[in-house]
């Protein structure tokens, strides 16, 4: 297991330093850097795609803090032969229309009701607030000693219809729930 966990953390140490070509990362570019690599540890029922060559969508949705470092993580990548694409979501009414929503802090008020609306549609949803997989998100952003940690709801994933890979779940601080 503890080889597993650092097999995956080298993997996003790689790719933040092909990323960034430094060691200094913002908060934003490793949480770019996550959405993309979420997409390499998640499996999604065939009806989340509109066909097998649709794209994986990574939406956002709220204030989008990630300014180019979102489009840069995900330029030129592709998962299973799917390319990555990003779309700001501004609408209740677009939610489901991606694989990947991040939902930003922005959102706080609105959190919820949201979530709610997700809660068995097959989307990773991923956000930053204190209580956001209290409320039914799958991956929450943690900040804890200046570094962004990961918080993993299975049961929200499990009932979403996603399937988290063991790799992903060894590198989460925390887990709640039980695999399946």
């Amino acid at each position: 297991m503890a080889a597993a966990r650092l097999g995956v953390m080298f993997l996003l140490a790689g790719a933040l330093l092909g990323f960034c070509g430094d060691a200094a990362f913002t908060e934003y570019q490793v949480k770019a850097l996550f959405l993309m690599n979420f997409t390499k540890y998640v499996d999604w029922p065939a009806t989340a795609f509109a066909g097998t060559n649709a794209p994986i969508t990574i939406g956002v949705y709220g204030e989008n803090d990630f300014g180019d470092d979102l489009p840069k993580a995900v330029a030129g990548r592709n998962v299973n032969g799917r390319s990555i694409v990003i779309r700001q979501i501004d609408s209740t009414n677009d939610l489901v229309k991606c694989q990947v929503l991040f939902i930003s802090r922005s959102e706080n008020n609105n959190e919820g009701e949201i979530l709610s609306r997700l809660k068995v549609s097959p989307v990773l949803t991923v956000g930053e607030t204190e209580l956001f997989t209290a409320r039914g998100g799958a991956i929450n952003f943690v900040m804890k000693d200046g570094k962004v940690r990961l918080e993993i709801n299975l049961a929200a994933a499990q009932q979403a219809n996603l399937q988290i890979s063991s790799k992903l779940l060894s590198v989460a601080d925390v887990v709640k729930g039980s695999p399946r």
